[in-house]
């Protein structure tokens, strides 16, 4: 196995900015009871369901094609949703028994507000983009000795993160 191979496996095969981020709060079948109570308000395509459970969440749940598209065949298996293409996409509808598990779904706190509690509504991703993409400058546009000192900050504040793991 390659040590790239190693570290997917670690990370559960996320890969670089995709895959279903849950936040402590987040719990299995959590993403079954968000589609059913999103589906409740309209009609929707697999890449709606996706996008509105990331702005639900101010961005703490980005959901994969791979966590969202087999919910959705599931639901249609078990006569919950139906499907239909529009304008060649496929566009997802609660049955007659999918309106009624969604109204389960909606007798709960709404779902995606369990991932913005869990994740205290910070994007730790979105912040250390806006690093990456600062580093990127200094190392393009920089002098030598400032990327000497952009890779000294960068160390000192992994080093800071740590300690504040520690306390």
């Amino acid at each position: 196995m390659t040590r790239h191979e190693e570290g997917r496996g670690r990370r559960g095969g996320r890969g670089r900015g995709g895959g279903q981020r849950h936040g402590r709060g987040a719990r299995r079948g959590d993403a079954r009871l968000a589609i059913l109570a999103l589906l409740s308000e309209e009609p929707m395509h697999g890449y709606q369901v996706m996008t509105e459970l990331s702005d639900r969440t101010n961005g703490a749940w980005r959901p994969s094609p791979g966590s969202v598209y087999p919910v959705l065949q599931q639901l249609t298996d078990e006569g919950l949703v139906v499907s239909n293409e529009d304008a060649g996409k496929k566009v997802f509808s609660l049955t007659s028994a999918g309106s009624d598990a969604a109204a389960e779904a909606l007798s709960q706190p709404r779902v995606w507000d369990r991932f913005i509690e869990a994740d205290g509504g910070v994007d730790l991703r979105e912040a250390v983009g806006g690093l990456a993409a600062a580093a990127k400058q200094v190392g393009n546009t920089g002098t030598p000795e400032q990327a000497t000192q952009a890779a000294a900050i960068i160390t000192e504040a992994r080093k800071r993160l740590y300690q504040l793991l520690a306390e």
